[in-house]
């Protein structure tokens, strides 16, 4: 097995957190990118992230981390911005999360 060095581990905090706040930002502008449709796609969502930055030590509870990803309040954006999900859209995202590995 090769002790490879991945090179996303070498990128200095502040890169990353920056990159980071700007894929937030990204995501609160782009309602048209709904979480179902994010987790069919990529295996995760708005709602992974906030979990995300708790797991790295944020220390919020659940309702303040999702606030602070979604720029609001989650069930205000799932009011305003949420549609119904399809039972394609489902059935992506469950096929979709049979391809995550655990990254921890």
């Amino acid at each position: 097995m090769t002790n490879k060095i991945d090179p996303l581990d070498q990128l200095p905090d502040d890169v990353a957190a920056t990159a980071f706040r700007h894929l937030v930002r990204h995501l609160r502008m782009r309602h048209d990118a709904q979480n179902i449709d994010l987790m069919g796609l990529a295996g995760f969502c708005r709602n992974c992230l906030a979990d995300w930055i708790n797991e790295a030590g944020a220390g919020l509870d659940k309702a303040t981390a999702r606030a602070v990803i979604h720029g609001m309040p989650a069930g205000e954006w799932k009011d305003r911005y949420q549609s119904e999900a399809s039972p394609e859209q489902v059935a992506r995202m469950e096929e979709s999360l049979k391809k995550n590995v655990d990254m921890g």
